[in-house]
C-alpha cells in the first residue's frame, strides 16, 4: 500500500462526504465499488474517523429524526431505513431509543391529517398510506377512528 493510493481513497471519500453524510459501512461499500484495495479503504476510513468526519451514532440520530419529522415514518420503518443505509445496530438502537407509543401515534395522526388535507376521503387508502409508512395496525385503527369515524373500518384491515 502506497501513501498515494490511500490519499486517493481518502480524497474520494471526502468528495462523497461533501455531497452528504454517509455511514461508515455505506462509504466503505462505495469505495470498494470503485475498486480501491480493502486495506486502502480501511486506512482512509480510519483517518476520516480520527478527523471527526465519520460518526455513525450522530448521523443515525439526525437521519432518524429527519425520517420521523419529514417523512412521518413509524419507528419500525425508521429502523429499517437506517439499517438499509448501513447504520450499525448500536447506532440504530440509540436513534430509536427515545421513541414511545404516544409520539408514534402523534406522528401517525399528523401524517393522516396531511393526507386528508389533500382532499381524499377514502379510509382504505389512508390505511394503506399509513401502512406503507410502517405504522402497526392498532395505530392505523386509532388514526382512522379519530380522523374518519364516519368511515368505519376498511374491510381489508379486518
Amino acid at each position: 500500500m502506497t501513501s498515494g493510493t490511500v490519499v486517493r481513497a481518502f480524497d474520494r471519500a471526502l468528495r462523497l462526504l461533501a455531497v452528504r453524510p454517509h455511514f461508515r459501512a455505506e462509504l466503505r461499500r462505495k469505495l470498494l465499488d470503485k475498486l480501491y484495495d480493502e486495506s486502502e479503504v480501511e486506512a482512509a476510513l480510519e483517518r476520516l474517523a480520527a478527523l471527526g468526519h465519520l460518526d455513525d451514532e450522530a448521523l443515525a440520530a439526525a437521519e432518524g429524526e429527519r425520517l420521523r419529522q419529514r417523512r412521518a415514518l413509524a419507528s419500525s420503518a425508521v429502523r429499517a431505513e437506517l439499517a438499509r443505509k448501513g447504520a450499525p445496530r448500536e447506532a440504530i438502537a440509540a436513534a430509536a431509543g427515545g421513541d414511545d407509543a404516544a409520539s408514534e401515534l402523534a406522528r401517525a395522526l399528523g401524517a393522516g391529517r396531511r393526507w386528508l388535507a389533500g382532499g381524499r376521503r377514502d379510509s382504505a387508502a389512508l390505511a394503506r398510506h399509513l401502512d406503507r409508512k410502517g405504522y402497526p395496525r392498532h395505530v392505523i385503527f386509532r388514526v382512522l377512528n379519530e380522523l374518519m369515524p364516519e368511515a368505519g373500518t376498511p374491510e381489508e384491515l379486518d
